[in-house]
């Protein structure tokens, strides 16, 4: 069953999740949000890169304010991250956040919520209901012997109820942890319970490379299961990595169509050229390409053409030459040194 085909469908500025819509990938800054410049800079990267929606931190009322102009210069929807100030809240919704993640157990007392939820729906912005592993209350991990899918499920449920208690039900709602089965486990229990839009990602996953295995490993289980609306990849890094490996996970599950997939050899001892320079290369250069095709980089004219029959293009090296391969056909023989120019100059001349 795909959850997500059934889910509430919700609005973030231009951007629509749930129902059955595509994914969409989200990031988040880690510039200060004060700083308008270097948060504007650092998003315009992320949306070239392809973040979809990207969230900000608002621990100020500085940071509240350059809401405002950051939305100016943004293409992307906006989602202000509030902890512990409901006035935060507030204000960032005043200042057009298109959407707020809040925690209703450490935004105060039911007044300071009810003030913020009547925020929220006066102007019909949606609320990003968060719950994590590392903060569940201590009754729930009392009641379960430690932290457990169901205490994280009877969390998520009591937030979504407070905020429905208000008279509100536009909420997308995140559940993670940093613990791959865990999370698993309580995003298929937390599907089977709610019909919310479901945001999905493993929290504090870690560095570039432990935390990219991490999040493909946890969230190639979850969304393959049709469970999650929207993504992140949450990596120690550049933002912008996380964007890479988001798309990558989209395009492994067949969730998402656009752009190149390049596949590569692994190199061998017949490998005559530098296979793994030319294939990051590839890799750097189809970025910027809007295709939906599969190119094949192969380091054996040998093997290579009938490896890469599945690609719609590939390429492949051996003594001093390589090969333009279509559909595992040899198409020209030409210099290794012009091998990465030739694949170029065939996707820019590319039809669909």
């Amino acid at each position: 069953m795909a959850y997500r085909d059934n889910t509430k469908v919700v609005h973030i500025g231009n951007k629509v999740i749930g129902g059955g819509n595509p994914i969409m990938i989200q990031s988040m800054t880690n510039t200060r949000t004060e700083d308008i410049d270097a948060t504007v800079a650092q998003i315009l990267q992320l949306e070239e890169a392809g973040c979809d929606i990207i969230r900000c931190t608002v621990p100020t009322q500085q940071a509240a304010d350059a809401v405002k102009e950051i939305k100016k210069q943004i293409h992307i929807p906006l989602v202000a991250d509030i902890h512990f100030d409901h006035k935060m809240a507030l204000a960032a919704i005043e200042n057009g956040a298109d959407k707020i993640r809040i925690n209703p157990g450490n935004i105060g007392n039911q007044d300071k919520i009810r003030s913020v939820v009547a925020a929220a729906k006066e102007r019909n912005v949606p609320i990003r209901v968060g719950v994590n592993s590392g903060s569940l209350e201590r009754n729930l991990v009392e009641k379960y012997g430690g932290v457990t899918a169901e205490g994280l499920v009877e969390s998520a449920l009591d937030k979504i109820d407070i905020i429905e208690k208000c008279g509100y039900d536009n909420m997308v709602i995140s559940i993670k942890s940093s613990n791959v089965p865990l999370c698993v486990a309580a995003h298929e229990l937390l599907a089977q319970k709610v019909n919310y839009p479901l945001h999905v990602g493993i929290t504090e996953a870690g560095t570039v490379y432990s935390g990219n295995i991490k999040s493909s490993v946890g969230l190639g289980i979850i969304l393959n299961q049709g469970i999650g609306d929207t993504i992140r990849v949450s990596l120690s890094g550049d933002p912008v990595e996380e964007i890479k490996t988001a798309k990558t996970i989209l395009r492994v599950l067949g969730l998402r169509k656009n752009g190149i997939e390049v596949i590569s050899c692994p190199t061998c001892g017949r490998t005559k050229i530098d296979l793994i320079g030319l294939a990051n290369q590839v890799e750097t250069m189809v970025q910027g390409y809007d295709l939906n095709i599969k190119v094949a980089v192969m380091g054996c004219a040998v093997n290579g053409p009938g490896e890469a029959k599945e690609a719609d293009i590939g390429i492949a090296g051996g003594t001093g030459e390589g090969l333009l391969i279509k559909k595992g056909e040899i198409i020209k023989k030409v210099p290794e040194d012009q091998l990465l120019a030739l694949l170029k100059d065939e996707l820019d001349h590319w039809e669909q």
